[in-house]
């Protein structure tokens, strides 16, 4: 796909794709009342802290709805979300047509559909969790293969503070935990299925370097370079 128009594609097994979203405007509205409104400032500071340059080549995996993605394109050169749900991606190329720099495509994080080292900056937030954990390392070792030398990565889930917060957290990520069979299911605290954290080991074992962790408001955040 070179640009906003649909493209039908061939939809993978719901069983290799994990939790598959459908409702991009149920979604919106639920992300809307969990980050109390802020959103669009957390979006801001991921974007601040990803830095793209300008003229950037940058890929949203799970991109949603593309909220993040139209964010990105206000610096970036080039924006590419990547989605395994139809509905999102249609919804996304339906609220970005006005950007010349932002396009969208179906496809799963672990079978990226993009050439190697085509990427400064590649993003993903609130999305590992919607991944079967049996491929989870593949989607890490993509994610990799399309960054240029020099490249950088954020990853970014909740990070829940407060105990109202974390209880319905807790049972989101069971839900999602139980759908994409992750052995953190087994865990007494559920919340491990989301901590952004457990993948600093699989982002060394990929090559990504100077790998750091932080927290922004109820979102944790990992970032890492490609060498």
């Amino acid at each position: 796909m070179t640009g906003n128009e649909p493209k039908s594609a061939t939809r993978p097994h719901d069983a290799d794709i994990g939790v598959l979203l459908t409702q991009p405007r149920r979604y919106r509205a639920f992300k809307a009342a969990f980050l109390l409104g802020r959103a669009g400032r957390l979006n801001a500071r991921l974007v601040e802290l990803s830095s793209p340059a300008s003229g950037a080549e940058v890929v949203d995996i799970g991109c949603g709805p593309g909220d993040l993605a139209r964010v990105l394109a206000r610096t970036a050169g080039q924006v590419t979300g990547v989605d395994p749900s139809p509905r999102m991606i249609d919804y996304a190329i339906a609220r970005s047509r006005y950007l010349t720099n932002c396009r969208f495509e179906l496809g799963t994080a672990q079978s990226l559909p993009l050439p190697d080292a085509s990427a400064d900056l590649v993003t993903s937030t609130f999305a590992m969790h919607h991944i079967p954990a049996a491929h989870r390392s593949r989607a890490v070792e993509q994610m990799f293969r399309v960054l240029r030398p020099g490249g950088r990565l954020l990853l970014a889930d909740t990070h829940p503070t407060g105990p109202v917060l974390s209880t319905a957290v807790r049972v989101m990520a069971r839900f999602a935990a139980h759908r994409t069979h992750d052995a953190a299911n087994d865990h007494d605290d559920p919340l491990a299925s989301i901590d952004i954290r457990r993948y600093r080991d699989a982002l060394r074992a990929s090559g990504f370097e100077d790998v750091k962790f932080i927290a922004v408001r109820a979102t944790g955040v990992l970032l890492a370079t490609k060498p």
